[in-house]
């Protein structure tokens, strides 16, 4: 007897996001998915890897959410991923048109994703809860940079810095001072944090709960970011402190490197999400220095390496689906081990 498939819509499937890393996930799965695709351009790579795929409007325009409506009523939707975090901030505002359509939401609580997608009040909500964060200042005025008094900083804004757009590292008060000209051109203000730890003991954590708040599973990445695909900033260490070791290395977002078990950190987050009120997926970006992790970053959301965790075994949107659309019971089942290495990726498609 043929599986009655599963209609799932994605959106901002333009590139290498969040979008196309749920995709990438969904199918590995063994489940039979039949998949919705949306973008804001025509010549979108995602476009052409899904059964049917629409162009709708920014999620800022008054007519998104009405394009969403109609897609799910044609396509007969089940469940619903935002790919971009502008989508999944309007999507999650908008939680009970969604909910009136019967469609299965797989994220967090509004407040939890507006906390987190502000860098500096997380590091605000953390430090108030007693857990490790590198020391965090919030720049409005150059007079502000009088403020900060360690070196070297990550200079990046508080909301909105996908992929690392717009991040810089000052060593010494002169170059934070022109980081802070050149951002304050373009920003209402920007954060910034210590520099901690050295490059290779960076991780990315993902932390999964169920809608409930029942915790299901984290899983570790160490990153290698020295890499050129893994790598926005690499600059040789000036600072004379040599425990962050000879290159200060700043991410660009495709992490890549040793998935393994790292329980200690794993256990870390769980704890700060549980704290957080978590209600789906979580991403941690997170550095280990001096035996203790201090958290950065935390993305309310699937993560970039979402697919690169469901080739280890650990499927996240795919676990939320079974468990709300199909009814399973969800165990906690073991993951493989190992080093998972990304590269670009090609594909002609025809002009629409």
């Amino acid at each position: 007897m043929k599986k009655k498939k599963i209609n799932v819509l994605i959106t901002g499937l333009g590139g290498g996001g969040n979008g196309m890393q749920v995709l990438k996930a969904l199918k590995l799965s063994s489940l039979p998915y039949y998949f919705i695709g949306t973008d804001i351009e025509k010549l979108s790579f995602g476009l052409s890897l899904v059964d049917k795929g629409y162009v709708v409007p920014l999620a800022s325009h008054e007519k998104y959410l009405c394009s969403l409506r109609n897609i799910i009523k044609k396509e007969k939707v089940r469940v619903l991923f935002p790919g971009s975090d502008p989508e999944l901030k309007t999507i999650s505002q908008n939680r009970l048109t969604f909910e009136k359509l019967k469609v299965l939401l797989p994220i967090n609580p509004a407040p939890i994703i507006s906390l987190c997608m502000d860098k500096y009040k997380t590091m605000q909500f953390l430090k108030s809860k007693k857990f490790n964060v590198p020391r965090s200042f919030f720049i409005k005025s150059l007079k502000d940079t009088r403020t900060v008094d360690v070196f070297p900083v990550v200079c990046k804004p508080h909301i909105a810095s996908g992929g690392s757009n717009n991040v810089f590292i000052a060593q010494d008060r002169r170059e934070l001072r022109l980081m802070a000209e050149y951002l304050l051109k373009y920003l209402r203000g920007f954060l910034v944090q210590e520099y901690v730890g050295s490059a290779d003991c960076e991780y990315t954590v993902g932390v999964l709960a169920d809608l409930q708040g029942n915790m299901i599973d984290s899983i570790v990445l160490k990153r290698n970011i020295f890499p050129a695909l893994s790598s926005r900033i690499k600059i040789a260490n000036r600072s004379g402190r040599a425990e962050l070791g000879k290159i200060l290395t700043i991410s660009s977002g495709i992490s890549q490197g040793r998935i393994g078990k790292f329980r200690e950190i794993a256990k870390y987050c769980e704890q700060v999400a549980a704290a957080i009120g978590v209600r789906g997926p979580l991403n941690f970006q997170c550095r280990v220095f001096d035996g203790k992790v201090y958290i950065f970053e935390i993305n309310p959301r699937f993560s970039g390496t979402t697919s690169l965790r469901a080739i280890a075994g650990f499927n996240e949107p795919d676990i939320l689906i079974r468990k709300y659309v199909l009814g399973q019971r969800i165990k906690k089942t073991p993951y493989k081990k190992g080093v998972i290495l990304r590269a670009l990726e090609e594909k002609l498609i025809k002009e629409l």
